[in-house]
């Protein structure tokens, strides 16, 4: 093949082009499935006699303002919420409980339900907080 210096240059190359276009391709492919959490699997099935596995939900016991104590967004005196805990902890010995209180809610009724929970004996409690913004 020879170059004619006097013509001027009319073909492009496209094959650095199209390799780089490839590798944008594969590179693309890769990270989306390389997101993909798990793999599709059709599970056996268990028979009856199997147990479920154990389900623990935190119950959540709400103090407002007022002083008035709701357990799972019902009202309840704090009489019947001793009650119902120890219903709850004879079927979940672990039971966690959460206590949520306004910044304005008087704090002897926060004492007051956390007294409940501790002479119950539940171990897991927690305040519910959020971070200063």
């Amino acid at each position: 093949m020879q170059v004619n210096e006097d013509k001027p240059y009319d073909e492009i190359n496209i094959t650095p082009m199209l390799d780089l276009a490839y590798v944008l391709l594969v590179i693309f492919i890769l990270m989306t499935t390389a997101t993909v959490q798990g793999l599709k699997a059709s599970l056996p099935r268990a028979t009856n006699s199997a147990k479920p596995a154990k389900e623990s939900k935190v119950k959540a016991i709400a103090v407002d303002n007022a002083g008035r104590t709701f357990l799972e967004g019902n009202p309840v005196a704090l009489q019947d919420l001793e009650v119902k805990l120890k219903a709850f902890k004879l079927k979940d010995p672990d039971l966690p409980v959460v206590i949520r209180g306004d910044s304005a809610t008087p704090y002897q009724s926060i004492l007051d339900v956390l007294d409940v929970v501790n002479q119950l004996g539940i171990t897991q409690r927690g305040l519910a907080t959020k971070p200063r913004s």
